[in-house]
């Protein structure tokens, strides 16, 4: 008897301005967002969330993803909000934002929202780098509907959509007055600079490519940029370092994606055992736990800095699990994961309405939290 959710799926909007502002999927079609508006005392607060999806890193894998949702607005279909973690309309499962004006920001880019650039196809066609490009357009659009009266907003992400919160959150939040209460929250979005199993660093590698590839060097933060590689710039560990605006981080210690394509990438050839332990951590070996508690360290040791800062908030969970902010039953459930007993739209309520002090929460090493058992493998 929660009322009356919404069950519709909420359309797609194309960006209007993509031809003037040369903001462009992978392929050249405009790029999209679904918006649903907010009601009652929520009517002027507003969710915006930039979606995930991975990167590509030469012309001929982002080529590849024309042909597909993630590189196409020809493929994007209306999204259902409702049972959907941060997006539910249902206030027993959002008590937070449920009513909300709630924007879903479709990645079609492959570099995080951050690229200018562009590339040749074989076959000759263009094939469009313009990430930085859709996430300008795709803001300035929203704020004459409504977003430039927001009276608190909560810029968030899940994934590659988690790295471009990070990317933008100073810059999107400096674009309210100051009397606005925006703060960011990256979901599954902190990458780590990490070997793979070979001993290699395969992902550094792979970043550095999308980083020439796609002209990324603009977003990242002049500090860093001033005595470091670029890409090592697009690390979450180097970005948070000089991030003002208030931001909450959730993430697993063991986050499956991670686990999978960082540390086990095909490219590392992993041996048998270690490929049913890529699949489901429950299959992991005590030796294998102990190379995978060493990325969790690692994890951990690289959010150290968030502690000098009073503002910031985190829930760093042992779940191998990928992207929590999204699903109801991660979200807000009787079986969601818990730390310190809260869920993690708990923490997360607590920690943007400033209701408890504090709210940094770290796991146990796996396998030692009960709560984790409920997620369904990634």
């Amino acid at each position: 008897l929660s009322g009356a959710a919404p069950l519709e799926p909420v359309a797609v909007s194309l960006l209007a301005s993509a031809q003037e502002k040369g903001a462009f999927c992978l392929d050249g079609t405009p790029p999209g967002y679904h918006l649903q508006r907010g009601s009652g005392d929520g009517s002027g607060s507003w969710l915006v969330h930039l979606e995930g999806g991975g990167w590509c890193s030469t012309v001929k894998d982002c080529s590849g993803r024309r042909m597909s949702v993630l590189g196409s607005s020809n493929f994007m279909k209306p999204l259902q909000f409702t049972g959907h973690g941060i997006f539910d309309s249902d206030e027993i499962y959002n008590p937070d934002f449920y009513n909300w004006n709630k924007v879903y920001v479709r990645y079609c880019d492959g570099a995080s929202f951050a690229g200018d650039a562009e590339g040749q196809a074989q076959d000759g066609t263009t094939v469009y780098f313009r990430g930085l490009r859709i996430y300008e357009a795709v803001i300035g659009e929203l704020m004459e509907k409504g977003l430039a009266n927001a009276t608190q907003v909560l810029f968030t992400g899940c994934s590659a959509g988690g790295l471009a919160t990070i990317l933008h959150c100073d810059d999107f939040s400096a674009r309210f007055p100051q009397q606005v209460s925006v703060k960011c929250f990256a979901d599954a979005g902190f990458f780590l600079d990490v070997k793979d199993i070979s001993g290699e660093r395969s992902f550094w590698s792979f970043y550095n490519r999308v980083v020439q590839l796609q002209n990324v060097r603009q977003v990242l933060h002049k500090d860093c940029l001033a005595n470091k590689d670029p890409t090592e710039c697009f690390f979450p560990t180097e970005l948070i370092k000089s991030i003002r605006t208030p931001m909450f981080i959730l993430n697993s210690a063991y986050d499956s994606w991670q686990i999978q394509n960082v540390l086990l990438p095909t490219s590392s050839s992993p041996e048998k055992s270690w490929l049913s332990c890529k699949d489901n951590i429950g299959n992991c070996n005590s030796t294998q736990i102990k190379v995978l508690d060493e990325i969790r360290n690692t994890m951990i040791n690289d959010l150290k800095v968030i502690n000098d800062k009073a503002d910031w908030g985190m829930f760093i969970d042992s779940c191998f699990t990928h992207c929590q902010t999204l699903f109801r039953i991660s979200w807000s459930s009787p079986t969601s994961p818990r730390l310190g007993n809260k869920n993690i739209a708990k923490v997360v309520g607590d920690w943007y309405f400033g209701r408890s002090q504090g709210v940094k929460e770290i796991d146990c090493e796996y396998p030692c939290n009960p709560t984790c058992n409920s997620l369904p493998p990634p």
